[in-house]
């Protein structure tokens, strides 16, 4: 948590996931003031006081919500507040129902859902996106972090923009013109926790004292070599096999199944890519030790360096603020 600032608040936005949540105060002109991180997902929330018979009328949402910001709102009472994540899905404070796809990214920050608040502002709720067409798929919170990165007026000037949000699940988003158009989603930060922690390959790993970046680029190129054709299913069990060989040490061991991981998920990439005949502008978002890996398997796969963007989700929620009516939007120069 940073300390107090002096500076005049215009709004307060939420980043509220499945396991944590992010406070955000920022001025009049999207920039942050004060951050909070505190381990509040909607999953495990803090639990109301018990004294005796007596319990605070409270929820688990409330008393986080409070510890979040609730000593920035009695200084600004004013303040409007602004949420996205899994706080809007149906195990979340109230849920907001997606929005289908294809969309109009200025139109997400005008069908908020409202959630009143007793004994405060009320917190308004960004929608998740869904795609019918196809395979079902679905975004929640991604789409904030889309708004932030296309917030930029030359992407967002752009024909073609292809963002990736690498993660637990990773997203690339479509993008033409300020619209959305299609996205995918890869388990590969899923699929690499599960198999790490709760399978067999686990087993012969063991914790390294820092990154074996040469494992990690053997396991890319195994991806795309011809054993990889077999499929992730297939290659994944290298992992294990190379270590009983003497081949790859215990140590180096996770950093190639993240390599064969992402490699599949790149390589995937980029022949839907070349189907669609076009190489459209990438912009990568997400944890930086994360994104230098991807950066490293979309070189090898022929995708050249992505752009990188910066506090997507602060900027994505300023915007959609200003889309809502909550804010002003700052004059332009």
């Amino acid at each position: 948590m940073t300390t107090g600032s002096p500076a005049r608040a215009a709004l307060i936005a939420l980043d509220w996931g499945t396991s944590s949540l992010r406070a955000y105060r920022l001025d009049a002109a999207g920039r942050t003031l004060d951050t909070r991180h505190l381990p509040w997902g909607i999953m495990r929330l803090p639990q109301p006081l018990q004294d005796g018979a007596a319990t605070t009328a409270l929820s688990g949402f409330e008393l986080a919500f409070e510890q979040a910001c609730g000593d920035w709102l009695r200084a600004e009472p004013a303040l409007p507040v602004i949420a996205c994540g899994m706080v809007g899905s149906a195990q979340g404070w109230k849920e907001a129902a997606y929005l289908d796809v294809p969309v109009d990214l200025q139109r997400i920050g005008t069908l908020l859902t409202k959630v009143e608040r007793e004994d405060g502002p009320a917190l308004h709720i960004v929608p998740g996106l869904i795609q019918r067409h196809g395979l079902p798929n679905v975004i929640r919170g991604e789409e904030t972090q889309v708004v932030g990165v296309m917030a930029d007026q030359a992407t967002r000037s752009a024909d073609s923009v292809l963002i990736g949000l690498p993660g637990t699940h990773s997203k690339w988003v479509s993008a033409r013109r300020g619209r959305v158009t299609h996205f995918d989603t890869f388990m590969t930060g899923e699929v690499y926790a599960a198999l790490r922690g709760h399978t067999i390959l686990g087993r012969t790993m063991a914790d390294a004292a820092s990154a074996d970046m040469a494992a990690f680029e053997r396991g890319l190129k195994v991806a795309g070599a011809p054993a990889g054709r077999a499929g992730v299913l297939s290659t994944i069990f290298s992992t294990r096999a190379l270590g009983l060989t003497g081949e790859l040490a215990p140590e180096s061991q996770a950093d190639y199944l993240s390599g064969l991981l992402i490699g599949h998920e790149i390589a995937a990439l980029a022949d839907m890519l070349q189907q669609q005949g076009e190489l459209p502008r990438i912009v990568l978002c997400g944890d930086p030790a994360l994104c230098r890996r991807y950066i490293q398997a979309m070189q090898h796969y022929g995708l050249g360096t992505p752009e990188q963007a910066q506090n997507a989700t602060e900027r994505g929620l300023w915007h959609l603020a200003i889309c809502a009516g909550l804010i002003a939007s700052p004059p332009t120069e």
